[in-house]
């Protein structure tokens, strides 16, 4: 720990001398939560905790899993009305953009998996990080950000910070001296992702820590492409972890989410802005989250094994000019990701001639979708060339990284045999080959 005070947070310190303030006072002691009575996991394995953690059978009935609380608001008593005069309403049944059974038990479930004493679920991964950040920083603020980000989150450092009188710096993820000199007096947070975006650069989260630590900032990692199976990012050093839990958490490709972590503290200052903005998520998609989260570690496991065996396929291949995934003994970043990840992903990015050989090939592909997103059980692929980067320029995605024949590809839980066999009847329609290397 450190003793520097948090920038933009002028309460942390001290609690501010207004009556009943129980929300503002951020030094307040706090529990876990707030989660379903009953039923609280002792400490477990992954596939114990994504399986138990927050699921509750219902008393009445004896249904086993935990019920769909389709309600829109709850009956009212002393409890609540006091609730709400004291500040900690974030702790009582009211109105389902508060709180709601089915939220708190999938939030329950993933804070037990992030290692968090808190979750809050969002509408979508975008109303998770804008929420987040807002509520970490003040009038004026300054970020230090990511160079390699999500489109949308780039949109709002770009378009929407400006209108508040923010701003943003966004740097190299890897390049640490950038990232210190970036910090103005004025900043008050720093944001990266885990993974990056089509390149998978794994960012050393404990070295932006120390950094974050050192200056009195806040460090918030987008883990998207490193759901908790593959890494904890709080373990790492990260304030608050947020997901787009569309992707790897549900699994499923039905269903848009999102979801912040950390503790109960940040959590607390977060969830006011969940109910300024409304992006509150509906019971019944709550439920479908969990139900996919009850199996994200054996996903994971599947997702590894056969995007990994796929990715040694395509590095031996003449038609495939390079091949990024982080558990590949080629990946720049192998040290580093022998180091944070516990468990691969299925994201594998990979590069062909060009363009034009990148599109034969997408179409000649039998068994990855063309699509966006990622995570899920069936294998998708896209370019980003005419998708997530489409608003780049050549030379724009050149700088980043992003060559000429660029393939993002997210693998399902197919066999990997199946995969290969189909790559290889879409390898062959394409030319030209690469050229042999002589020594």
């Amino acid at each position: 720990m450190t003793d520097t005070p948090i920038r933009g947070d002028a309460t942390s310190r001290a609690p501010r001398p207004t009556a009943g303030g129980w929300l503002n006072r951020l030094d307040r002691k706090r529990g876990a939560g707030p989660f379903l009575p009953g039923h609280h996991l002792p400490a477990a394995g992954p596939s114990t905790t994504a399986v138990h953690a927050g699921t509750h059978d219902d008393a009445r009935t004896g249904a086993v899993g935990t019920p769909i609380y389709q309600a829109s608001t709850f009956l009212l008593n002393a409890d609540q009305y006091g609730s709400i005069e004291e500040g900690f309403a974030r702790d009582r049944f009211i109105y389902s953009r508060y709180g709601n059974p089915s939220q708190w038990a999938v939030q329950e479930k993933l804070a037990a998996l992030e290692g968090a004493e808190s979750a809050i679920v969002f509408a979508s991964g975008m109303a998770a990080i804008t929420a987040t950040v807002m509520a970490l920083v003040d009038k004026g603020a300054h970020v230090v950000a990511s160079a390699d980000l999500y489109g949308g989150t780039w949109n709002l450092f770009n378009q929407e910070f400006p209108t508040f009188g923010m701003s943003a710096t966004l740097v190299d993820p890897q390049d640490f001296a950038a990232i210190e000199a970036a910090i103005r007096p004025e900043t008050q947070l720093m944001y990266f992702e885990a993974i990056t975006n089509p390149l998978l650069k794994i960012i050393d989260i404990p070295r932006l820590a120390e950094i974050a630590r050192r200056h009195g900032l806040r460090l918030v990692i987008d883990a998207t492409f490193a759901p908790p199976i593959a890494m904890r990012a709080l373990e790492q050093g990260a304030d608050v972890v947020v997901h787009s839990a569309s992707k790897y958490l549900n699994g499923h490709s039905d269903l848009i989410a999102g979801v912040a972590a950390g503790p109960r503290k940040l959590i607390d200052m977060i969830w006011p802005r969940l109910l300024n903005y409304g992006g509150s998520l509906d019971p019944h998609a709550c439920f479908l989250l969990e139900r996919g989260l009850k199996t994200l570690a054996i996903r994971m496991r599947a997702h590894e094994e056969s995007a990994h065996a796929l990715a040694r396929y395509l590095q031996g291949h003449p038609k495939v000019r390079r091949v990024f995934y982080p558990l590949l003994d080629s990946h720049p970043d192998r040290e580093v990701a022998r180091r944070l990840l516990k468990n691969g992903t299925g994201n594998v990015t990979f590069f062909v001639e060009s363009d034009q050989a990148a599109l034969q090939l997408v179409g000649a592909l039998r068994i990855p979708k063309q699509a966006t997103s990622l995570g899920g059980v069936e294998s998708l692929v896209s370019l980003p060339f005419n998708t997530s980067q489409a608003s780049y320029t050549a030379r724009q995605r050149a700088a980043i990284g992003i060559h000429p024949g660029c393939v993002r590809l997210s693998v399902g839980i197919e066999d990997a045999a199946d995969l290969i066999a189909d790559f290889e009847q879409a390898l062959a329609q394409i030319s030209p080959a690469k050229e042999a290397t002589h020594a």
